[in-house]
C-alpha cells in the first residue's frame, strides 16, 4: 500500500487547511489511518487516527476541537481538516495506515507516506 499526502502549504494564524491522503494498492477499509507531524527540531507527534474499537477518530489533546479527520471510502482517501491554526502547528504532516489497535505509536503503522509541509505564519 502506498500513501500520498498532499494539501500542505502556507496559511496564516487562525486560518484553515485541509490535508488529503490517498491510498493506492490497498484500501482504507482494511486499515485504520492516522496522521502524525514533526515540527522543526522536535520529535514526531501523534495528531489523530481512526480507532478500530470506537469507529471514529481520536485526537491528540492540542488538536481537539480544531482538527477533524474524515474518510471517503469511494475515493480511498482520508482527510485532516485543520482550523484555527497556530504557529505551533507548523510541521511536516504524515499519514499512515495500520492493521493493529495501537493508534498513537508511529512504529505500529504498517504503511507510511511521505509528508506534506504545513507552515503557519503570523
Amino acid at each position: 500500500v502506498q500513501l500520498q499526502a498532499s494539501g500542505g502549504g502556507m496559511v496564516q494564524e487562525g486560518g484553515s487547511l485541509r490535508l488529503s491522503c490517498v491510498a493506492s494498492g490497498g484500501t482504507f477499509k482494511l486499515f485504520a489511518a492516522g496522521w502524525f507531524r514533526q515540527a522543526p527540531g522536535k520529535e514526531l507527534e501523534f495528531v489523530s487516527a481512526f480507532s478500530w474499537s470506537l469507529g471514529e477518530p481520536i485526537y491528540s489533546e492540542p488538536m481537539k476541537g480544531r482538527f477533524f479527520m474524515s474518510r471517503d471510502d469511494a475515493k480511498n482517501t482520508v482527510y485532516l481538516e485543520m482550523s484555527t491554526m497556530k504557529k505551533d502547528d507548523t510541521a511536516v504532516y504524515y499519514c499512515a495506515a495500520r492493521r493493529g489497535p495501537n493508534y498513537s505509536d508511529w512504529k505500529s503503522y504498517d504503511f507510511r507516506g511521505q509528508g506534506t509541509l504545513v507552515t503557519v505564519s503570523s
